[in-house]
């Protein structure tokens, strides 16, 4: 069992702060997780963790070892990264996180493309529309919309999505085409909320006359799922605001219309978030390079409702 292995083995249990979350991330048993670490103990003559039947707790010792080898790693990975040949072959799995609507349209449909150019890598693509944790979810390459809330992140900014406030036929006929965000505030509609665990915003931010505003709308409907909102919006209970590229066959159709078009909704970012350490890796750049230029292009060519 290698040195540097140790030194990976105690950077993930240090950061997930378990021994069988780092073993479940780095496909190893528990008991080579522990034996791992064990062996480093005893190479460097220090407890690295502070062990009782409910906790782990990294040691004074721990905390430095801790800033050293990530640098290690860091330099292992940089110099890997300058002797190989990006496009000649690289291995190994990629852990990539997405939201429903960009994981199911834009990414999920590539990823056969990507992986027949490049047969030796393996993707595990995880969707869903909560914010994620790199580090503590063992991701390398994080897909989002909106504002990255880690700063300690890479972040590589894709485009700005264009969104739509829409609605079925159905839903006007019965309750009315609202012109603008100011009618939207009434009792009068029914709007569609994604909200999920941890949540914050419970507003939409529309462009005015004034500049962009924020409207406090409500609504009766709610989930962590953007397509249950699409399918309630389908189905004719209530207006929601949908990155057109999600919705665009449902409005070529007319099956969906844009609603209170005097105040659209504003664009917000795309971008795909990673450490400095995988920015370094072959595969993730190149992952991101394939699918940064797929998805650009798929966006331009739906960016208007």
């Amino acid at each position: 069992m290698s040195y540097l292995d140790n030194i990976r083995t105690f950077v993930r249990v240090y950061e997930l702060g378990s021994m069988s979350a780092a073993g479940r991330d780095l496909r190893v048993s528990p008991a080579v997780t522990s034996a791992r670490i064990s062996q480093l103990e005893e190479h460097l003559g220090v407890r690295l963790f502070q062990r009782t039947t409910r906790s782990l707790t990294p040691t004074e010792q721990g905390k430095s070892f801790y800033r050293g080898a990530t640098e290690i790693l860091e330099a292992v990975e940089n110099a890997e990264a300058q002797i190989v040949n990006i496009t000649d072959n690289p291995k190994g799995s990629l852990y990539v996180a997405a939201p429903l609507g960009v994981g199911r349209r834009l990414i999920a449909p590539k990823v056969p493309e990507f992986l027949a150019e490049y047969p030796e890598v393996s993707v595990r693509l995880r969707l869903t529309d909560r914010r994620v944790d790199l580090t503590t979810e063992g991701l390398d390459l994080a897909f989002f919309l909106g504002q990255p809330q880690d700063s300690n992140l890479r972040i590589r900014k894709i485009a700005d999505v264009a969104r739509v406030l829409c609605a079925a036929p159905a839903y006007i006929a019965q309750r009315g085409m609202p012109a603008s965000g100011f009618d939207l505030v009434s009792e009068q509609h029914e709007c569609l909320s994604l909200r999920f665990p941890g949540a914050t915003e419970f507003q939409w931010l529309l462009s005015t006359e004034d500049g962009p505003k924020r409207f406090r709308v409500s609504g009766r409907y709610e989930s962590d799922d953007g397509d249950v909102l699409t399918d309630w919006a389908l189905a004719g209970h209530g207006i929601a605001m949908k990155p057109v590229f999600e919705i665009a066959e449902h409005l070529r159709a007319g099956a969906l219309v844009p609603v209170a078009v005097e105040t659209p909704p504003e664009p917000i970012q795309m971008a795909c978030l990673f450490t400095h350490r995988r920015r370094q890796d072959p595969k993730s750049r190149l992952f991101m390079d394939f699918m940064i230029d797929r998805i650009g292009a798929i966006i331009r060519d739906t960016d208007q409702p």
